[in-house]
This record gives C-alpha cells, sequence and structure tokens, in this order.
C-alpha cells in the first residue's frame, strides 16, 4: 500500500499541550516552541494508522508540514521551513549522479550544490565509462567515482551496497545510458530519476536518446520540444513525469541547433527539481501523479 502525503498548517498561536484527532485518537501532534524562533514550532507525531487527514482550514498558520503516514508506527521530529527560505534543521540530502558522458546536467546539479540553490552534495558518481567527460570532472572536485558495471559478473547488490554506504536519499540519471537494474528501483523506490531530451511520452523508449530524438522529433514536424524528469521504473522513459520544460521546434532547426536549445532548459530544469527533491517538496496526487510544490507560495503545485 502506498503511503499518502498529509498536510497540515500550524500556528505559533497554538497551545503548547497535545492536539488529538478527536475523530482518530490513533494520531496525536505534540507541539512545543523552538528555542531559536518563536514562529517555528517542533512536532513530534505517531502514526499508527492509515488514511488520517486534516483540514487545513483547522490550522490558519501559512507554515506547513509534510510528512507520510504509514501502516507501521514510526515517530519523526522535523522544524518547519521558513517561508524565506531553506531551514537550517532540514538536513542535506545526499545524491548519487549516474553519467555516461560529458555529463553537464552533472555539473549543473554539483554548482548548484555549490551555490546553496540546492540543499543537498553530490556524494558520489557512478558511470559505465570510466574516462567520460563527466567521470573525469567529478575526480578534478574530488568526488568518489563508481565504475558499474566493471565486468559481465558485476553484481547489481554490490553498487545498491556501495550507494548505501553514502546514505544516498536520491539517485539522478544524467546522461546514463544503461537500463537502471531492477534491485537498485527496488532499492530506491520514488527515488531515482532521469531526464529525458523530448516530451514524454513522446520520442521515449529503447533506442531514443540523444541526437537521435531530436532528429526523430524536427521528421515529426512537431512544433515543441523540450525535457522530461521522471522517475525510474524497470522500463526506458515510463515512470511518472514530475517535470517537464517547453522549447519551440523552429522552421529552420537541424538536430544540433534543437539539442542545444533542449539541453539550455535541461540543465535549468533539472536544477529545479534536485532543489524540490531535496528540500522535500513533492506530493502525491490522490491519482498517483506526483507534484512539485512550489517554494514560494506552498498552496501552488506544479
Amino acid at each position: 500500500m502506498e503511503a499518502q502525503n498529509l498536510s497540515f498548517g500550524l500556528s505559533s498561536t497554538l497551545p503548547t499541550s497535545p492536539i488529538q484527532n478527536q475523530k482518530n485518537p490513533f494520531f496525536q501532534i505534540l507541539l512545543k516552541p523552538s528555542s531559536s524562533s518563536s514562529n517555528n514550532l517542533t512536532l513530534k507525531g505517531v502514526f499508527l494508522k492509515p488514511h488520517v487527514s486534516f483540514s487545513p482550514k483547522s490550522f490558519p498558520s501559512k507554515e506547513f508540514f509534510q510528512c507520510r503516514n504509514c501502516l507501521q508506527r514510526t515517530e519523526r521530529e522535523a522544524t518547519t521551513v521558513p517561508d524565506s527560505g531553506v531551514s537550517k534543521e532540514l538536513r542535506k540530502k545526499k545524491l548519487a549522479v549516474f553519467v555516461s558522458g560529458g555529463g553537464s546536467n552533472f555539473r549543473s546539479i554539483y554548482e548548484a550544490t555549490l551555490e546553496g540553490t540546492v540543499h543537498g552534495e553530490v556524494a558520489v558518481l557512478v558511470t559505465n565509462k570510466n574516462d567520460c567527460g563527466g567521470a573525469k570532472y567529478a575526480r578534478e572536485q574530488g568526488i568518489p567515482v563508481i565504475l558499474f558495471p566493471k565486468a559481465k559478473n558485476s553484481s547489481e547488490e554490490d553498487l545498491v551496497g556501495s550507494l548505501r554506504a553514502y546514505n544516498i536519499d536520491f539517485i539522478l540519471l544524467a546522461g546514463y545510458l544503461k537500463l537502471i537494474p531492477t534491485e537498485l528501483v527496488q532499492a530506491f523506490p520514488r527515488s531515482i530519476f532521469n531526464i529525458h531530451p523530448s516530451l514524454l511520452p513522446s520520442f521515449g523508449g529503447k533506442g531514443y536518446y540523444g541526437i537521435k530524438v531530436h532528429k526523430a522529433v524536427i521528421a515529426s514536424g512537431a512544433r515543441y520540444s523540450g525535457p522530461t524528469i521522471h522517475y525510474v521504473d524497470e522500463h526506458y522513459d515510463t515512470g511518472r513525469i514530475l517535470a517537464q520544460g517547453v522549447v519551440p521546434v523552429l522552421a529552420n532547426d537541424t538536430a544540433e541547433t534543437l539539442a542545444a536549445r533542449v539541453l539550455q532548459e535541461e540543465h535549468k530544469l533539472y536544477v529545479e527539481v534536485a532543489a524540490a527533491l531535496c528540500e522535500e517538496r513533492i506530493v502525491w496526487r490522490e491519482d498517483g501523479v506526483p507534484l512539485i510544490r512550489s517554494k514560494e507560495d506552498p498552496n501552488h503545485y506544479k
């Protein structure tokens, strides 16, 4: 059973005594003011039963705490994220980036982590080509590089173990041309993402990669193209779509000029998605569609 998202607002004027949901006594929230700010609250929730829901109208504040409920009893503590930026209490997420080529998207994400745009760090790079541009750049920056597969008998379990040793939160595929092993997909559910240079589901699937995609777009007569970031499953380009960027296809475009235009949009889009992941702004609609909650306006979703 998939976990559902739960959102509710909190006011700094609420009492410090427990708030008990009268209709569902299986969920209780304990509130206490944070010592660092009178506007921040520390929350501790105990989840014992699925499908718990609250009406946002019950809490008038604009500060929100996003969480998931589950079938097993769990406890968690968090501090509200101020509207002005990322809370200092929000843990930096650890990212693994997979590349097979020059790694321009990898560089954009890595630079964004250094600038603070992405509240995370690139902990390791995985590649199937040890001498590719992305791997060379990673080594120059002191980022560990894992070669996978090393040989025909390479173990997927070894790769999973290596990523877990780095405490990886999210895996970002950035021009990685190998099919992700089922073992890895199962070990990191809803945590692996890929960027594809077309507006999926069009021009996707096995054999659609690189310049081949842009040639197919132009040959089709499509007036628009652009990158898609999607969750990774056991097949090529079939996971749930998370974000898309749109660029025009011009009358005199070649595959190369269109590829350059799409790539610029890729760099921008992947950084935006990486930032949303690290700030825990991904929510799931009831029909299973993932959405990105706006950082500026928590009531707006992309």
